[in-house]
């Protein structure tokens, strides 16, 4: 670039990698950072709570590290494999593999919109994730972490296959609501293990269908045998890599999640009777492989393989970043949904194998985006999904910025277009885009766009005077103090993961600067009265703006480069320091605005988009018609204008007539149960607490023997139950 004038030292530039020169590796003796985002399932269109969730958050973190000069990859792709993808093409009569990748695509390009800046964006129907998925699984297998189990199952005759949960519907044994689904009952809250438990099961997809039961045996990985190493792994894990408390572990080491609980984590059946998927591996076990015949790998069972899998796409050099735990920090980022599989099913099957495999260092796990207080529906056209934001007309850096602005890292939170609005004419506009503009048009119109100071200045770190001993050295004294404390504060927050503080702390730094041209009256009359002085300013303000450019980089890229442009200057990486590292006598580009304001006079533009993207969502209770049970799914949702209702009025009316209902429904499951439930439910409580005062020393007694004895009181529950369901059917 022509007339730059940068300050010359190892490290201040930013390494852009250049794929043409191979994959981006894993530096031996260095810290080398890994990142994964939770892989989408490839026949949902992902909503902004999707992307907040995993992808826009890992490629944040992704950015951030990169501006670090440290070595790092980021990975994600498609999960397709699964009952959904299978069950979807079987509908549009077309093979599994032609509809993932029709929606492959459409995922790829809503991520390239976003600007998402993944090493590798894949899918898991490859070669390479059949290969390393069932040597996993065979090595599990060596190492004795898989026994066979065989449990009833429903199928549907007339297409001649097993029907997943979500393809399961029926009448509730609690409540008797007729249209419960396979795993839930919505009206009373009941789960269930199996959808065997619904009276009168019928098949969701045609319910003209015939649907039995049948036998069927699965393998079984044994979680149970690997729990006290993973307890291990974890409790060392979340030291070294300070987790926060997620839904499974707090940070003080508590485990919370339910199934590690009590009897604790039993084994997991890790196989489907799917023929869209990676195929069951033979073990050498005659018997054993006659009844795997035909079965495929339980989807949550090879998806998380999909990170090393996908990587081994992007260079076979692969097993230097997935199996090197010296050199390699694993950080994953997911909604809060998938933190279990994340920290308790995958590290269990990387440890149950017995590799040295790269374990995760730190997960990072949101809570659930609304859409203007309820949530996001396709079906119900409610909500912003992937590919509708750029029909709004907003930049990539807008969405970026007020997603991650509302990032939920603590609790839920909600997408308002009200508040989308204000944060980009009230906080993009106003504070950072004024204060680049307000500089750059200065210097291109009072010093022909050369930057103004002393000639010859070195640069370097700015120190402030310890003592000042005028207002001016004052003002430069207190403006780097603030700078470098929330230089630290911001590298603080992301390397903790608390992207959100991160963004908050980055536009503190774009308002310090505001304050400082303020304090020092920048303006014409300075400039002619105090010459010096107005060149020291901005030159300071420059170089805050190349420190902005970097601080920026991680959540608007876009905007990155603008200010890149805007100040002739190549991408730096993130100091420790406020410094002066463009030098006067540089020649900075023409000034340009970084965002425009959204008009929204009397609320119009806000109306126009809530009308678009399903309206105020409150309302959405009153779509005409009504879905089954009065559910609002089909209608038309109407514009908030055309109903008038208190929105936290509704909600907890709304609120209290579920509580009420599931009150109801158990209280009425309560009255109908046997003295024989009642009693059997009583003693296996007991035997619960047993086994866990034992466990925790509080009680003597062998806890494997009392463990038995409590499955054995659950097995003679359900064959009570089963009993007391087939009577009910027969009567």
């Amino acid at each position: 670039m022509s007339g730059q004038n940068i300050r010359q030292a190892d490290g201040l530039l930013m390494n852009v990698h250049d794929p043409s020169k191979g994959p981006v590796l894993p530096k031996d003796g260095e810290r080398n950072v890994l990142i994964t985002s939770a892989l989408p399932y490839v026949n949902n269109v992902p909503h902004l709570g999707n992307i907040i969730g995993s992808t826009l958050s890992a490629d944040v973190f992704a950015r951030y590290s990169r501006t670090l000069n440290v070595p790092t990859l980021y990975i994600c792709g498609t999960d397709e494999y699964g009952t959904a993808t299978e069950t979807k093409a079987l509908e549009e009569g077309v093979s599994p593999l032609e509809l993932c990748t029709k929606f492959h695509l459409l995922h790829t390009e809503i991520y390239k919109w976003f600007e998402l800046s993944f090493d590798k964006w894949g899918r898991t129907s490859t070669p390479e994730h059949t290969k390393i998925t069932q040597q996993v699984y065979l090595d599990l297998h060596k190492n004795g972490f898989f026994k066979l189990e065989t449990a009833d199952q429903t199928y549907c005759e007339d297409d001649n296959l097993f029907l997943a949960d979500r393809f399961v519907e029926g009448t509730c044994p609690q409540c008797g609501y007729d249209d419960a689904r396979g795993d839930q009952c919505d009206k009373c809250g009941l789960t269930y293990s199996s959808p065997t438990e619904l009276k009168n099961p019928r098949c969701k997809r045609n319910k003209t269908h015939k649907v039995s039961v049948r036998p069927s045996t699965h393998a079984c990985m044994r979680l149970d045998l690997l729990q006290p190493k993973l307890e291990d792994w974890m409790q060392k894990a979340r030291v070294k890599g300070k987790w926060g408390s997620n839904a499974v572990i707090t940070d003080k080491g508590e485990i919370v999640e339910p199934r590690m609980l009590g009897e604790g984590l039993r084994p997991s059946a890790v196989t489907r009777d799917l023929k869209w998927g990676v195929e069951v591996p033979k073990t050498g076990d005659a018997e054993e492989d006659k009844a795997m015949e035909g079965k495929v790998i339980y989807v949550w069972f090879d998806a998380p393989i999909g990170y090393p899998s996908i990587t081994a796409t992007y260079t076979d050099q692969w097993e230097k970043w997935w199996k090197n735990p010296d050199d390699v920090e694993l950080y994953q980022f997911m909604g809060k949904d998938n933190v279990y599989f994340h920290t308790v099913l995958f590290p269990a099957m990387l440890i149950g194998t017995g590799q040295p495999w790269t374990m995760l260092h730190d997960i990072s796990s949101t809570q659930y985006l609304n859409y203007e207080d309820t949530k996001f529906s396709k079906s119900r056209n409610i909500g912003v999904f992937g590919n509708n934001a750029r029909e709004t007309g907003q930049p990539p850096s807008v969405w970026r910025y007020y997603l991650l602005s509302q990032r939920p890292e603590n609790s839920d939170s909600s997408f308002l277009w009200s508040s989308f609005i204000a944060a980009n004419n009230n906080e993009l506009l106003a504070n950072l885009g004024n204060f680049v503009n307000r500089v750059v048009k200065f210097v291109n119109a009072k010093y022909d766009s050369v930057v103004p100071g002393p000639e010859g200045l070195a640069g370097g770190d700015f120190i402030p005077d310890s003592n000042p001993s005028t207002p001016a050295a004052q003002l430069d004294a207190d403006f780097v103090n603030d700078v470098n404390t929330k230089l630290t504060e911001f590298r603080a927050s992301m390397d903790e993961t608390k992207l959100r503080n991160g963004l908050s702390v980055a536009m503190s730094l774009s308002a310090r600067g505001n304050q400082y041209l303020q304090d020092n009256s920048l303006d014409n009359a300075l400039l002619a009265n105090q010459p010096e002085r107005c060149a020291q300013v901005l030159l300071n303000a420059i170089n805050l703006i190349y420190l902005l450019s970097v601080t920026f980089h991680p959540f608007m890229p876009s905007t990155t480069e603008g200010i890149l442009r805007q100040l002739n200057a190549p991408a730096r990486s993130l100091p420790t320091k406020f410094s002066i590292d463009i030098l006067p006598g540089h020649k900075l580009g023409k000034a340009e605005y970084l965002f425009k304001k959204i008009e929204n006079v009397n609320g119009a533009q806000e109306k126009a988009w809530q009308k678009q993207f399903g309206g105020d969502s409150v309302v959405a209770d009153k779509v005409d018609p009504a879905g089954p049970g009065g559910h609002p799914e089909g209608g038309k949702v109407p514009n908030v204008k055309d109903v008038n209702v208190d929105k936290k009025a509704a909600h907890l009316a709304k609120q209290a007539e579920i509580a009420k209902i599931k009150r109801a429904a158990a209280k009425e499951a309560e009255k109908n149960k046997t003295p024989e439930e009642k009693e059997l439910e009583s003693k296996i409580e007991s035997q619960g607490k047993l086994v866990a005062m034992i466990k925790k020393g509080v009680q003597t007694g062998n806890a494997d023997e009392e463990l038995a004895k409590a499955k054995e009181l659950k097995a003679e529950l359900a064959e009570l139950r089963k009993k007391l369901k087939e009577a009910s059917i027969s009567n």
